[in-house]
Order: C-alpha cells, then sequence, then structure tokens
C-alpha cells in the first residue's frame, strides 16, 4: 500500500464537508478543553494539596453522567441533535466564563470550583449521547469507525497541545487564562454546527416519545451480548484507568517533585502518543470484543510500566505508550456499539457508553484519589492497570462462552 492510499484511507471520513467543519471546530473546542482540565486540577491541588479533593472535583463533575446519562441518551434519540448541540455547547462556554472571572478576580474557592463541576456535568450529560450519535449522521456507516477514531484523534491532539500551554500560561499569568481561552474556543464549534449543510446530513427518525423508553435501551443492551460486554469492560477500565487527572498531578508534584510545567508535559506525552493510537486505530478499523480484549491486555501492561517507571524519562516514555493503549481501546469500544446498534436506540445505547466511561468515575475518581493519598501515585496507576487485565478477562471468558455454545460474539 503506497503512502497516499494509506493516508486516504486514515482521513477518508474528512473528505465529508460537513465531517470536516466539525472535526476542525471541535478540534480548536477540545484545546481549550483540555487547557482548563489541566488548569483545574493544578488549582486544586493548589487549593487543597489533596489527590482525595481532586478526586472529588472530578467525581462531580461526571455523577450527572451517572444518574442523567441514560435519559440524556433518550432525548438524543428525540431530538434534532446538531440544533441540541448549539444550545448545549454555548452553555458550555457560559460555564467557562465563569470560572474564568473567578479566577481572575482571586476570589475562586474550591466550593466554586465543586458547583461549577456540576454544572458543566449537567451539560455533559445531555451534550455527549448527542455529539456520539450525530457522527454516524454526518459520515454514514461506511466511514463510521474512521470519524471515531478521527474524534479520539482530535480529542487526543488536543490532550497533547491543551495541557503542554496549559502549564506554560499557569506558570507565566495563572489559571484564569486557561478558562478564558476555553470560554472563546466554543465560539469554533458553535460556528462549525451552523455552518454545516443541513441537506447532505443522514438523521436518523426522531423518536416519538413514549412511555418506558428509557427502560427499553437497558433491556435492549441486556438481550444483545455484543453490546453488554464491551460495555461492562468499558466501565470498569473507565472507571479505575482512566482517572489520569486524579493521578498524574501527583505523579508530577510528589514522585518528580515538580510544578505546573511537569504536569503539562506528562499530558503532553500521553497526548502523544493517543495521536499515534488513535490515527493507528483509524487506519486499521478494527472492532468487536476480541479486538477490544487484546488491546485492553496491552493497556494494562503499559498502565503496569508507568507505575514502576523509575525516571521522568522513563514515565514520558510509558505515558507515551499509555496514550496509545488508552485511544485505541477508546475507539474500539465506540465504534463496536455504534454499529451493533440499532438507529432507533443509537442515543440510549451511546449514553450508557458515556455512563461507562464518565459516569463511572464518580466511583473510580474518589477510590483512585484515596488509594493515591495513602500509597502514592504509583499504587493508582496500578490499580488502572490491574483494571484493564480484569476487563480482558471478562471479555475472554464471554467469548469462549459463547464459542462453547457455538455462537459468535466477536
Amino acid at each position: 500500500m503506497s503512502i497516499q492510499t494509506s493516508a486516504r484511507r486514515t482521513f477518508s471520513s474528512l473528505s465529508n464537508p460537513n465531517y470536516r467543519k466539525f472535526f476542525f471546530g471541535q478540534t480548536t473546542s477540545l484545546i481549550g478543553t483540555w487547557m482548563q482540565t489541566t488548569a483545574q486540577s493544578w488549582l486544586v491541588y493548589t487549593l487543597t494539596h489533596s489527590a482525595t479533593d481532586i478526586g472529588l472535583v472530578v467525581a462531580l463533575q461526571t455523577l450527572p453522567v451517572l444518574l442523567l446519562g441514560p435519559y440524556g441518551g433518550v432525548i438524543a434519540d428525540r431530538v434534532d441533535k446538531r440544533r441540541f448541540m448549539i444550545v448545549l455547547q454555548s452553555f458550555m462556554g457560559v460555564q467557562a466564563a465563569v470560572l474564568a472571572l473567578l479566577a481572575f478576580t482571586h476570589v475562586v474557592t474550591y466550593v466554586d470550583v465543586c458547583v461549577l463541576a456540576v454544572v458543566l456535568g449537567l451539560n455533559n450529560s445531555f451534550e455527549n449521547p448527542s455529539r456520539q450519535s450525530f457522527v454516524l449522521e454526518m459520515v454514514g456507516p461506511d466511514n463510521l469507525r474512521n470519524a471515531v477514531s478521527l474524534n479520539s484523534t482530535m480529542n487526543n491532539v488536543a490532550r497533547a497541545v491543551g495541557p503542554a500551554v496549559a502549564g506554560v500560561i499557569i506558570a507565566a499569568v495563572g489559571e484564569g487564562w486557561c478558562f478564558a481561552l476555553n470560554a472563546a474556543s466554543f465560539i469554533a464549534v458553535v460556528a462549525s454546527l451552523m455552518a454545516m449543510d443541513r441537506t447532505t446530513l443522514n438523521p436518523s427518525t426522531p423518536t416519538l416519545r413514549a412511555k418506558g423508553q428509557l427502560l427499553d435501551g437497558f433491556r435492549y443492551v441486556a438481550r444483545t451480548p455484543a453490546l453488554a460486554v464491551p460495555l461492562v469492560m468499558m466501565a470498569l477500565v473507565g472507571m479505575l484507568a482512566y482517572e489520569f487527572q486524579v493521578t498524574l498531578p501527583i505523579v508530577a508534584g510528589k514522585v518528580f517533585h515538580g510544578s505546573s510545567a511537569i504536569y503539562g508535559l506528562l499530558m503532553a506525552a500521553m497526548g502523544m502518543g493517543a495521536i499515534i493510537g488513535g490515527l493507528w486505530t483509524a487506519a486499521r478499523g478494527r472492532t468487536g470484543v476480541l479486538a477490544m480484549v487484546k488491546t485492553s491486555v496491552v493497556f494494562g501492561v503499559v498502565m503496569a510500566f508507568a507505575a514502576l517507571a523509575p525516571a521522568l524519562a522513563v514515565e514520558l516514555i510509558a505515558l507515551a505508550c499509555v496514550g496509545f493503549a488508552s485511544v485505541s481501546f477508546l475507539s474500539m469500544a465506540n465504534s463496536t456499539l455504534q454499529l451493533g446498534t440499532d438507529p432507533q436506540m443509537r442515543g440510549r445505547v451511546m449514553a450508557l457508553w458515556a455512563v461507562a466511561f464518565m459516569g463511572s468515575t464518580p466511583l473510580g475518581g474518589p477510590l483512585i484519589g484515596w488509594i493515591t493519598s495513602l500509597w502514592g501515585a504509583r499504587a493508582g496507576l496500578g490499580v488502572g492497570a490491574a483494571s484493564c487485565i480484569v476487563a480482558a478477562a471478562i471479555g475472554w471468558l464471554t467469548i469462549r462462552r459463547h464459542r462453547s455454545r457455538g455462537q459468535t460474539l466477536a
């Protein structure tokens, strides 16, 4: 395969004008979001010097997703997703602006950060399932795997750029400017949504309001092992392995005795690995439970490597590997669920995906924060590594059980 052919395959969904607008608008916004995420964790660390408090803020931001995410999926199946996202993305910009104002006036408190984290979580409960299921309406089933992988790559380009920029900005002028720039970045994504050619979108038929739609989503997943198993694996790994907002500030501050610049460097290293992992996944296009099992094993191994890294240089290499594996696992789970779901149920299934990925954090964030406070950041990373291996075991045992019955799961 030539380099030109490989590149065309890797970026095929960008040939769609609507998706191209969405992609670059979201990239701009996500850089701002990762700047805010980095600055928020560092702000809490400077206010309280507690990993448990960082974990609590992360939990408060994701608790609404756990409680309201499934209902957000019901709403996503009922509404025009593009219009709904315009409203919700605008609200996210307002939340960032309020946090910036509090930081600029030097009156921000830990309680303020907690309250605004809840506000953002409420918004995410409805925005996430709409955005996830909107991708298929833009690109169609043939390019869905590629678009989902590029979305993950986009997120991790932002993860590489945002924290690195945030580290410099925090050191130079303080956290407030990170929040302000994030607020401004939402202009790009709202503009991209408003500029789309609606005649070329393929929206799913809105689901009419009826009783029992929320329970229908749970029942649909429960009777479909090809959806239930990836969700269980994602929930376990999401709860314990993806708590980098909790562990990495402590790795930077206490393990390597560094400042916000070191924290930004750690996040950037993981983001760079994730960019490579996202592009690799976009080109290969693997989905299914078996692919998730293999990737989960790799994810666990490199997380253990990060937990044991003896020096900063080794830690940066380890986190680059973690970024590669984490985005591959995330992309595979997302594509597996979207491609295996009936269009009328996609919003609800992707809402459950959001619950598994982000909604599990109210449990995992404080737990990893508590473990980190007692035994250190290396222990927090080690628990994440173990969760990946356990998730892989669950997936593999389920595949074997189905094979013994003459059934195919992956």
